[in-house]
């Protein structure tokens, strides 16, 4: 049983290092280690929801910067192959980074396919509904 434990904190221990070499290497913080601002009130999803109604200096990439080649495209424009490609970014993200990805595509005059569209708001719906309930 011990074996077993300890095989699988080593498992555990190895893919934490990998995330966090990887998001180091591209330069970003790991998704649960974001600066926590001194005035925050202690529900993260009331001050990231904050943070989404401030205006951004710059936008953030979530790994996509080959989505940069769609801005200016209306979403009813795309061809079926950059609708794709924008579809397998955001089933690739977590959800709770969704909010922040629409606001940065949005920087990035890129539009979103109309169904793709529909399910990010309902998931940064969802969440807005689950900060009313704290």
């Amino acid at each position: 049983m011990l074996p077993l434990i300890l095989f699988l904190s080593l498992g555990l221990l190895i893919l934490i290092l990998f995330e966090w070499r990887e998001r180091h290497r591209k330069g970003e913080p790991p998704s649960h280690a974001r600066a926590i601002d001194p005035s925050c009130c202690g529900q993260h999803l009331v001050c990231e929801r904050e943070k989404m109604l401030q205006p951004l200096d710059k936008p953030v990439y979530y790994d996509d910067e080959e989505l940069d080649a769609y801005a200016d495209i209306p979403s009813e424009d795309l061809t079926q192959e950059q609708a794709d490609a924008i579809g397998a970014v955001f089933h690739s993200m977590n959800e709770s980074d969704v909010a922040g990805w629409v606001r940065s595509l949005e920087m990035r005059r890129i539009a979103l396919p109309a169904d793709i569209r529909e399910e990010a708001m309902l998931i940064v719906r969802e969440q807005r509904a689950g900060v009313g309930g704290h």
